[in-house]
């Protein structure tokens, strides 16, 4: 599909987007392009220019960074209908992290230009792309917390949840999770040996199944059990 509205109920499955005036996703959309990046496709790195803002409506974006040593730090896996690139919106200024299509991937993108010229026509819509800097916000404090008071396996059960829930961005949960165990020890700042430990207790308890770059969750009351211990 190469038209932009031919993707909109897929992002109206998506809380930000969905609860946005009817005349803003217009707007948004009437301005947005449709991307597509292959398996490994850089959209942008950390320092390049602000471009605009993006959606993912099919695939997943990997969002992170690589040290000078070669050392990656995972940030998060963006899946359809999360909306990401916002905070260049607001200060202009250069990407904070990089961002690489982890399979095959098609984005709706809003170019920077395009939004910077909608929002000084009606700035009260200001408002709408500040809450969804804010729902990250929030949730960056609750993993900052999560790393300096949690354990590894609540921490690792409460971020499978945060998954499967699309970050708050869509209701229930979904019951499988495309993610590699390398992925989310990275996410976790966790190594491969523990990660994968806790996973097979988790298989064990019959909360989780696993498999080749997949977790399924079989017990989703049991995995929030986990998630507070």
């Amino acid at each position: 599909m190469n038209d932009v509205t031919a993707w909109r109920p897929r992002l109206l499955t998506g809380h930000w987007f969905a609860h946005l005036p009817p005349t803003l996703q217009d707007s948004v959309l009437a301005a947005a392009r449709v991307r597509r990046l292959p398996a490994g496709g850089c959209l942008f790195q950390r320092g390049d220019a602000p471009c605009g803002l993006y959606a993912v409506v099919e695939g997943a974006m990997r969002i992170g960074a690589v040290n000078a040593q070669g050392k990656e730090a995972l940030l998060a896996l963006v899946e359809a209908p999360q909306w990401f690139g916002e905070i260049a919106l607001f200060d202009g200024q250069p990407r904070t992290h990089d961002a690489y299509a982890d399979e095959p991937c098609t984005l709706v993108w809003v170019p920077q230009a395009a939004l910077l010229a909608l929002l000084a026509a009606t700035p009260e819509y200001w408002r709408e792309f500040a809450l969804l800097m804010s729902q990250k916000l929030r949730l960056a404090f609750v993993m900052l917390e999560q790393q300096s008071l949690l354990a590894a396996a609540p921490r690792l059960a409460h971020r499978l949840l945060l998954i499967a829930q699309g970050y708050g961005e869509v209701d229930g949960a979904r019951r499988v999770i495309r993610l590699g165990q390398e992925q989310l020890a990275m996410m976790l700042s966790l190594s491969r040996q523990t990660t994968n430990q806790i996973l097979k207790d988790l298989e064990h308890q019959g909360v989780l199944r696993l498999a080749y770059g997949e977790i399924e969750i079989l017990n989703l009351n049991a995995l929030k059990h986990a998630a507070t211990l």
